[in-house]
């Protein structure tokens, strides 16, 4: 951890607007899936409450889980008591298999297809049109070797389809099985989230050409280790070389998975019912962190914890490297008003980071460059081609690559060009179906303050999906307007001296070019 001082202003203190992060949707996911697992009755709380996690507990629980809510629920952050099935999820019948219907939700589809495989009876994954594009055949594969059946009824190797399942039978392949991580972490975790209900032990191999978003992998073992579930992790200079056993603990160092170089076995055993209390989502956060880099007031985010495993942890290495002033507590972060500029980052661990650093990049002087994150092309949109096309509506180029993009910022153009991405009057926005686009694209109100970018897209109400209370938390943040409608320049206190306050600057998490 480095240390460094920050100069930061009495007005800029006084003008700062606080606000607190959301709960982390993944970890809401898989602490969720652990309590209901479970022999017993356990309490999840702070986790998120949107449309993804509705759809995960309804699945849950007409798989045998039983959840009713706690009195300290609130419509952002919910507290769940929840009974928990015993290990086996119990699907319906071949004439009435049992309807999942996981919407958009991809976290959704590909954690609980792995753990709904381990259990017994038939299960229909089926969700929105555009989930029926969403591949999961190298998932489904893996499951094979392990015993299950499955019949896709659309396209091929995407939803819909219907589980066979019979338990997952380590025996069948040896006891080990490989599986890789090139279009999505959520395969493995899914996988390893359903091992402990095997009758032996499973090894799950990563395989492929890449492994992106390594980090949400290690958010599966926190929560596997968080629910008593016993593993261990192996890894490799090379792939023809002996395996290596990590020490107990040892994979949180872990900053990066290749492929045949690392291998999990996970041993049968009771997922451990008991309280659970999910921590602050660095994704969510990300829109609010950016506001203060892009905005006329600074932006302190409560509620994150700068040692998370979580990959968008990667923010504060991000808005860093781009020129940002930031200060760290060890409850907060905080974000003031920046001179921006273009970097090379390789956010294959960050993907969901993107659509935000597209709309930053846009404001940065100099061009940046994003790579490793072809797979952006099979989320709920194509989050490359949707970012380049809203922001050409601004004026701002993005050239679109084969695992990535080129953003090219507009500040410090000059030739009485804008220097910063604005919204013509009249111009319509869309979110392209996606909640990470619509939040995104908030950002570009930030500097034109008699502009609702709300009131421009096409489905603003999209945001449900992962952070239902967006807009009411963005405007605390656009807020910034007088009586006239004319943005109020920050206060500044005549006289004040600038004050050296402590910056920390802790290592990220994600793979960074420097």
């Amino acid at each position: 951890m480095s240390q460094s001082t920050l100069a930061v202003t009495a007005a800029e203190e006084q003008a700062t607007v606080s606000v607190t992060a959301p709960a982390s949707k993944s970890v809401s996911h898989r602490y969720l899936i652990g309590a209901a697992l479970a022999q017993g009755v356990s309490t999840v709380r702070h986790t998120l409450e949107s449309r993804d996690l509705e759809r995960t507990r309804a699945i849950l629980c007409g798989a045998g889980a039983s959840m009713e809510t706690l009195p300290e629920s609130t419509q952002a952050s919910g507290a769940w008591r929840v009974t928990g099935m015993g290990g086996k999820p119990r699907g319906g019948t071949a004439q009435a298999p049992l309807s999942c219907d996981v919407e958009e939700s991809g976290t959704t589809c590909r954690l609980l297809t792995a753990v709904l495989a381990a259990g017994e009876g038939e299960f229909r994954i089926h969700g929105a049109p555009r989930m029926h594009e969403r591949p999961i055949g190298e998932l489904t594969d893996a499951l094979k070797n392990l015993g299950l059946t499955a019949t896709f009824e659309g396209k091929p190797d995407c939803p819909p389809l219907v589980l066979h399942a019979k338990g997952l039978n380590p025996a069948l392949c040896g006891g080990e099985v490989a599986l890789g991580m090139d279009i999505s972490s959520q395969y493995f975790s899914g996988l390893l989230l359903a091992a402990p209900m095997g009758p032996a032990p499973l090894s799950v191999v990563l395989s492929g050409q890449k492994a992106v978003s390594w980090p949400y992998v290690g958010l599966t073992l926190q929560c596997l280790t968080d629910y008593g579930i016993r593993f261990e992790v192996q890894t490799r200079a090379k792939a023809d070389d002996a395996w290596e056993l990590l020490p107990p603990g040892a994979w949180r160092e872990l900053k990066a998975a290749h492929p045949g170089c690392l291998r999990v076995t996970v041993h049968p055993g009771a997922y451990q019912a008991g309280d659970y209390t999910v921590e602050g989502d660095w994704s969510g956060a990300s829109y609010l962190l950016a506001a203060g880099a892009l905005g006329l007031r600074p932006v302190r985010v409560e509620g994150l914890r700068t040692d998370s495993l979580q990959g968008d942890r990667a923010m504060l290495d991000i808005l860093q490297r781009m020129g940002a002033r930031i200060r760290l507590t060890p409850d907060s972060v905080t974000v003031y008003p920046s001179a921006l500029h273009g970097v090379e980052l390789d956010m294959g661990d960050c993907p969901d980071l993107v659509p935000t650093v597209a709309v930053l990049a846009a404001f940065a002087q100099g061009s940046t460059r994003v790579s490793n994150v072809a797979h952006l092309r099979y989320k709920e949109s194509d989050r490359i081609s949707a970012p380049a096309q809203e922001l050409a509506k601004t004026g701002v180029v993005i050239d679109q690559l084969s695992d990535g993009m080129l953003i090219h910022g507009l500040a410090g153009r000059g030739n009485g060009k804008p220097n910063c991405p604005l919204l013509p009057e009249g111009t319509a926005l869309s979110a392209h179906n996606d909640h990470r686009i619509a939040m995104s694209l908030a950002l570009l109100g930030l500097r034109q303050p008699d502009v609702s970018v709300r009131d421009l897209l096409d489905d603003p109400l999209v945001v449900r999906k992962s952070f239902p209370q967006f807009w009411n938390i963005w405007e605390q943040l656009a807020c910034t307007a007088t009586k006239t409608g004319v943005a109020a320049p920050l206060p500044r206190a005549a006289g004040n001296p600038q004050r050296r306050m402590d910056l920390t600057v802790l290592p990220a998490l994600a793979r960074v070019n420097p």
